[in-house]
């Protein structure tokens, strides 16, 4: 079996933080988000490759963090895109991984910018025990929330209906970017695209197929954040620490108020100011500051000012 990590992202709605680093290397405690991900595709032996998809942009970055990684199985396949509206869509670059690997093999696609609450084994499981392909859900308990993602309606665990991005939710319990295709699965992806479908939401995708066999689903309880935007990536963070801060060894804080959630990484400076709920990256001086909600990337200065909700680029000089 085959893995994929879909990593093509350019995340612009976390620009300036992501706009020269993968969403997926943005830290959660001591692992990027994407660490957590390979940890669970390494020890899984049913797995025999994952397959790293990413664009040209960042595909420098993940081959330096690769070469210097423990892990074994990830390879590097890069689109031929540097740029948003290159993009060939979701279902396009998989037909393209598919072909340009060589992939005859059952198939587990993952989004590299997910943080999950179960072990992949679980869900590599459940594919195994069905057969069909397979999506994992999630219910995320809001109907103005459901209306970004793909819902689906299950008859026991078996797909009975979708409904792509929907005004009108039926329901909250939504497809995440976690799947699983049978090997003889695979060419439909071309099928499906030469028929002029959308290239871009696998949500479609599994419409399709479900209208043409079973597609079954693996639900779970816990967390899932899709890592998009700052507010869910500081969900995330949040949901990690759990009330609690994290301050690096090699960070100073002092005659500092820490409410809960902060981050602040190696080699930060944190004095005479107040923080919460903010992640504050590596090289940083916070002083006389407050600083709420906020993510501040590397090498930054910030000082006698208050923020809230704001993004602030490495190496900016504030005060």
């Amino acid at each position: 079996m085959k893995a994929v990590v879909l990593a093509g992202g350019y995340a612009t709605r976390l620009w300036p933080i992501t706009k020269h680093r993968p969403k997926m290397f943005l830290p959660v405690g001591e692992e990027t988000v994407i660490d957590v991900i390979f940890e669970d595709l390494e020890e899984d032996d049913r797995i025999s490759e994952v397959f790293v998809s990413t664009n040209e942009r960042f595909a420098e970055t993940f081959e330096e963090y690769l070469a210097d990684s423990s892990f074994e199985k990830p390879t590097l396949s890069v689109e031929e895109t540097v740029a948003e509206d290159e993009k060939f869509g979701v279902v396009g670059a998989l037909e393209q991984l598919i072909d340009r690997e060589g992939v005859e093999e059952d198939m587990v696609v993952i989004a590299g910018d997910n943080l999950l609450s179960f072990d992949v084994a679980e869900f590599v499981d459940f594919f195994e025990e069905k057969g069909t392909p397979c999506l994992a859900a999630y219910d995320v308990g809001s109907k103005e929330r459901a209306k970004s993602y793909g819902l689906v309606e299950l008859d026991g665990d078996r797909v009975v209906d979708f409904q792509e991005k929907p005004d009108d939710p039926k329901s909250t319990l939504v497809s995440i970017a976690c799947y699983a295709f049978p090997a003889e699965t695979l060419p439909k992806f071309d099928e499906y695209l030469e028929d002029g479908n959308n290239p871009d939401e696998p949500g479609w995708f599994l419409q399709w197929l479900q209208n043409r066999g079973d597609v079954h689903a693996f639900t779970f309880d816990g967390a899932w954040f899709d890592i998009g935007t700052a507010e869910s990536y500081l969900d995330a963070v949040s949901w990690y620490l759990d009330g609690e801060n994290f301050v690096h060894d090699t960070a100073t804080v002092t005659d500092s108020e820490l409410g809960e959630n902060v981050y602040v990484m190696e080699n930060s400076v944190v004095e005479h100011s107040t923080l919460e709920r903010s992640v504050i990256f590596r090289d940083s001086i916070i002083r006389d500051a407050d600083i709420r909600g906020t993510i501040v990337d590397e090498d930054t200065h910030i000082e006698n000012l208050d923020l809230s909700n704001a993004l602030i680029g490495a190496h900016s000089h504030l005060e």
